[in-house]
C-alpha cells in the first residue's frame, strides 16, 4: 500500500499523472493516499483514497520538513521554473530547482538514517535534456556527456547528481528521467523557451494565430503529455537495480524539424490551419534553442521498457484526443 506525494501537483504534467495514478489501470497500485503540493492549491481529484492538499514555496527551508514528515513512498518531483524564467530570474531558478529540492533530500535522509532503513523513498525527478550542450553528435547517445548552457540546465544536472548521490549512499532510490519537450501542450503558453513548438500545433487548431520565433530548419526532440505519464508511473514501479551507479536516462522521443512539425499539422488538419502560423524571429529564443539537442539514440530507456510516438502526426493526434476542446 502506497503513498504518494506529488510536487508540482498543479502543473499540466501534474494533473495528468494524477489521473493516471487514479485510473485503476495504473502500474503504481495499491495508492493509500494522494499528497499533492505545489505553489498554489492543486485540484483535488475525485478519489477514493484520501488527498491531502498542500501549497507552499519549495525553496523555503520549513516546506522541506512538512512535505518529507509524510513518509511517501514515492515522490514524484515535477516542479520547477522553467527554462526561459530560470535564465531571465537566476536566483529564483537556483532557489526552486536545486535548493529546494536538497533541502527535500536532506530531510528524507534524516528519516531513512532514523528508521535504520525501514523507510526509504523512491524519488522519481523530471530532469530535462538541456543538461546537454552543443556541440552535438548526429544522435546524442547514452555515454553523452552533460554539459549545460543554460542555468535552467545546470540546476537539473546537478539535481541529478545530488539524486545519484543520495541513492548511492541508501538515503533514498531515485531515478531522474530526461524528458523531451513535451508537445502538444494544452492550455494556455508558458514561459518555457521550448513554449513555441505547442503554440505552432495548438493555437492554429484553436483558429488561433501562432508566432513561430525560429527557423523552420531547427530540429528538436518531443514526445506527448500521455508519453510523459507514462514514463512517471513506470519509473516509479521499476526494479532501479537495473539502473546500476548511473540513475538518469534519457527518455524517447520523436526528433523532427519545425519544418516536418508543420508539415503534420498540414496532413492532420489542412492547408487553412498551418496558414495562422507566422513568422517572427526573436533572437533570444533561437539563442537558447540553438543550445539544445536535437536527436537522441536512447537505448537504456527503451530497453528498460519506456515507449514513446515514433511520428510527430502521432503527437498531434493525441493532443486532439486527449486535450483538443472542440
Amino acid at each position: 500500500i502506497m503513498k504518494i506525494l506529488v510536487i508540482g501537483a498543479a502543473g499540466m504534467i501534474g494533473k495528468k499523472l494524477i489521473q493516471r495514478l487514479l485510473n485503476e489501470n495504473s502500474p503504481v497500485h495499491p495508492l493509500s493516499e494522494l499528497i499533492l503540493y505545489d505553489i498554489i492549491d492543486a485540484e483535488k481529484p475525485s478519489a477514493k483514497i484520501p488527498v491531502k492538499i498542500f501549497s507552499g514555496d519549495i525553496s523555503k527551508t520549513d516546506q522541506a520538513k512538512i512535505l518529507a514528515s509524510e513518509k511517501p513512498a514515492i515522490v514524484y518531483h515535477l516542479a520547477s521554473i522553467v527554462s526561459g524564467d530560470a535564465e531571465e530570474k537566476f536566483s529564483k531558478g537556483w532557489n526552486i530547482n536545486t535548493h529546494g529540492t536538497w533541502r527535500l533530500l536532506e530531510e528524507l535522509r534524516e528519516i531513512t538514517e532514523t528508521s535504520k532503513g525501514a523507510y526509504k523513498p523512491r524519488i522519481v525527478f523530471t530532469s530535462s535534456i538541456a543538461v546537454f550542450g552543443a556541440p552535438f553528435p548526429d544522435k546524442i547517445d547514452d555515454e553523452f556527456l552533460c554539459a549545460p548552457q543554460t542555468s535552467y540546465g545546470a540546476q537539473k544536472a546537478i539535481t541529478e547528481m545530488l539524486i545519484s548521490d543520495y541513492s548511492r549512499k541508501g538515503f533514498i532510490d531515485g531515478i531522474s528521467i530526461r524528458l523531451p519537450t513535451i508537445c502538444v501542450r494544452p492550455g494556455k503558453p508558458n514561459l518555457a523557451a521550448s513554449g513555441f513548438f505547442s503554440g505552432i500545433i495548438r493555437e492554429p487548431l484553436n483558429n488561433m494565430e501562432a508566432i513561430l520565433p525560429v527557423s523552420d530548419q531547427v530540429r528538436h526532440w518531443h514526445a506527448s503529455p500521455r508519453s510523459a505519464t507514462h514514463f512517471l508511473t513506470h519509473a516509479g514501479t521499476m526494479g532501479l537495480e537495473k539502473l546500476g551507479s548511473r540513475r538518469s536516462l534519457n527518455m524517447p522521443g520523436v526528433s523532427c524539424t519545425v519544418e516536418e512539425q508543420i508539415e503534420a499539422l498540414r496532413k492532420v488538419a489542412g492547408t487553412q490551419v498551418i496558414a495562422k502560423i507566422k513568422h517572427k524571429t526573436d533572437p533570444k529564443i533561437t539563442k537558447i534553442v540553438d543550445g539544445w539537442p536535437r536527436n537522441f539514440d536512447p537505448a537504456r530507456a527503451t530497453g528498460l521498457g519506456f515507449k514513446s510516438e515514433k511520428t510527430f502526426e502521432e503527437i498531434i493526434k493525441v493532443y486532439l484526443s486527449d486535450d483538443f476542446e472542440k
